[in-house]
């Protein structure tokens, strides 16, 4: 269902296997593709469920995907892409970025080096400029696949707190 909402991008994007196991024990699970129901996103998180006794049988999907079909009005909600992610694909022990000497080396431990040209280009030379990018600005950068925003995203998510001065989220 995930590949079929993002329009087949590739899960775990360019994650090596080992890393997604590490993610999905750390109680990672992929986030909404763009525009995806929560509805849809919710019944996903059902099966992945860790304890298989937990998740969904069949004839449950069958019937909320029904129960979908029949209310079309459920399935204009929308999750916030943002939102999203509130799971990081890092460790939620990773070192904040004052363990990263720079924002290429960060971008290389996040396997995402290949947008350090971009990076750098676009002077987003330091953390603190980092924490504020967005999609848009990932976009306007030349980072189009979908799931590298989304990667990049989750990483700058887990950055921010250490990254930013302190404000109300302290509080």
């Amino acid at each position: 269902m995930w590949e079929v909402m993002s329009f087949g991008e590739r899960p775990y994007w360019d994650m090596s296997n080992q890393d997604v196991i590490n993610a999905i024990e750390q109680d990672y699970r992929l986030p909404p593709p763009t525009d995806c129901p929560s509805s849809l996103h919710q019944l996903m998180l059902d099966c992945w469920q860790k304890e298989r006794n937990s998740r969904p049988r069949f004839a449950q999907i069958v019937s909320a995907l029904d129960k979908l079909i029949r209310n079309p009005a459920s399935l204009k909600i929308i999750t916030l892409e943002l939102g999203a992610l509130s799971q990081p694909l890092l460790d939620r022990a990773s070192p904040h970025c004052g363990a990263y000497p720079s924002v290429a080396e960060w971008l290389r431990a996040i396997k995402m080096g290949r947008y350090e040209d971009n990076f750098s280009n676009a002077g987003f030379t330091g953390f603190d400029l980092v924490a504020q990018i967005s999609a848009e600005d990932l976009l306007r950068i030349g980072v189009t696949v979908v799931g590298h925003q989304k990667k990049i995203l989750s990483s700058i998510q887990g950055l921010t707190p250490q990254t930013k001065p302190a404000t109300a989220a302290h509080n």
